[in-house]
């Protein structure tokens, strides 16, 4: 793992051209050393335009690309949205149903994560509500006013059919403890254009990631908690059905399973909590591949592993991004794993391509063809202001370039160039300092060339 100052003297030398400009998002709690739980969404359309912005009070906000992205990367006015809408939950989750083109044709779905745990259909031109479905109908309602008991809606996937609907899937969970009595209920669900329900797929167990291939005929659903009778990892649906395809599991005990799941072609690639490794797997289930990521490895006398918590699959190159250390006796440790927070990427037969630091917390990997980008928050044993940032990679080669911002990012989007992303505030518990505001950023980024990767150290 390269050092602090190189690191930083590498990152300036091979930064790819963007210009961010900001919007304000009001107030929130500022973070604290250790990363929290996912509170803000942001999605740019790729069709007409629109960026929009998700809060932690429920505030949802679209604008329009072209007032952001003006002459004047940092303007002294506050850009005017093209809507507001107050969601009935917290607003986690962001995706585009319909083609969006400004004709009254698209949707904007919003996730919740609250007493309902709603997904709501708002107009992309308007902002006016289509349609409203609470998850807590299917889900239950929380037994404590505490966020990780609230009903969450997780992921949100969309599709077309061969036929020219749209297709929205989501998958929600809640979460309840009585004494030493733990359980997950969790729903996928499959949805018209209108919110009617076409198909829902229920368990015992939490899932964590959804990824549609790309002709819109299976669901892979990633399980990262299986506490009860559901005992597998991944599972693939057949979309029209809701049917129950082929299943997955690494075999590993406990009840740790997967971080992320996602198609390329007929392989799935996996991210594995269980065993903090990577694997390719084929049609079936099959195991083409597997790589180490950060898995249990002794330094000054202690187990120290760290989470794979994303990965994204194209073109036959899969990239993992690992997250924070931890020690197997306890989660605290003097040490680092050496392939915490870094991003490593991989042909189609498993041989290593390149990899790189992403240096703190990555929330969510946002992804666009062959260019990745990863919001980057703190890094809650060294910490240092550096890591917060927004960083960008092409899959084949690894260049790319980076946005430091003061607070931490927490969540991005990907739509052709234009790259959008949040950052909150953050105060560490050993500094007083509050940094950086909860924000919006927004920028251009330049063309990278797969052919020319960036040098490593």
């Amino acid at each position: 793992m390269a050092d602090t100052e190189s690191q930083t003297d590498r990152e300036t030398a091979t930064d790819g051209s963007a210009e961010f400009r900001r919007a304000p998002l009001g107030e929130i709690e500022p973070a604290r050393s250790r990363h929290m739980w996912t509170r803000s969404a942001v999605h740019a359309t790729a069709t007409d335009g629109l960026v929009v912005a998700g809060q932690w009070d429920g505030t949802v906000t679209a604008y329009d690309v072209d007032v952001l992205n003006g002459d004047a990367p940092e303007s002294d006015s506050d850009p005017d949205p093209r809507w507001t809408v107050d969601h009935p939950d917290h607003a986690v989750g962001i995706a585009s149903l319909g083609a969006g083109t400004g004709e009254g044709d698209g949707s904007i779905v919003v996730a919740g994560r609250g007493d309902r745990g709603t997904i709501t259909a708002y107009d992309a031109v308007t902002g006016d509500r289509r349609w409203r479905y609470d998850t807590a109908d299917d889900v239950g309602d929380p037994v404590k006013d505490t966020v990780f008991y609230l009903p969450y809606v997780v992921a949100l996937e969309t599709s077309v059919d061969a036929d020219g609907t749209d297709r929205l899937y989501a998958a929600a969970r809640r979460y309840e403890r009585d004494g030493e009595t733990r359980r997950w209920d969790s729903t996928v669900y499959s949805f018209d254009p209108d919110g009617e329900v076409r198909w829902r797929y229920e368990t015992d167990a939490s899932p964590i990631a959804l990824d549609l291939a790309a002709d819109g005929e299976r669901l892979a659903v990633g399980y990262n908690r299986c506490l009860g009778d559901h005992d597998v990892s991944l599972v693939v649906l057949d979309t029209d059905t809701g049917e129950l395809t082929w299943t997955w599991d690494p075999g590993t005990e406990g009840d740790r399973r997967v971080g992320d799941v996602s198609f390329d072609g007929e392989t799935i690639a996996v991210a594995s909590h269980g065993d903090k490794r990577g694997y390719l797997l084929g049609s079936g289930g099959a195991e083409r591949w597997r790589v180490d990521l950060a898995v249990e490895t002794e330094i000054d006398g202690e187990r120290l592993y760290a989470y794979p918590n994303h990965v994204h699959a194209g073109d036959g190159r899969v990239a993992f991004v690992t997250g924070n250390t931890y020690a197997v006796e306890s989660r605290e440790t003097e040490s680092r794993h050496p392939n915490e927070h870094r991003i490593a990427a991989f042909d189609a037969d498993g041989e290593p391509l390149w990899d790189d630091p992403v240096r703190g917390f990555v929330h969510g990997l946002a992804a666009d063809g062959e260019r990745l980008v990863a919001p980057c928050a703190q890094n809650f044993r060294v910490r240092d202001p550096e890591t917060h940032a927004v960083r960008w990679f092409d899959l084949g080669s690894g260049a790319g370039g980076v946005e430091r911002v003061d607070g931490i990012a927490t969540a991005a989007s990907l739509a052709g160039d234009v790259v959008t992303a949040v950052e909150e505030p953050v105060r560490y518990h050993d500094d007083d300092e509050t940094r950086g505001e909860y924000a919006l950023r927004v920028g251009t980024l330049a063309e990278t060339s797969s052919a020319a990767p960036i040098e490593r150290r």
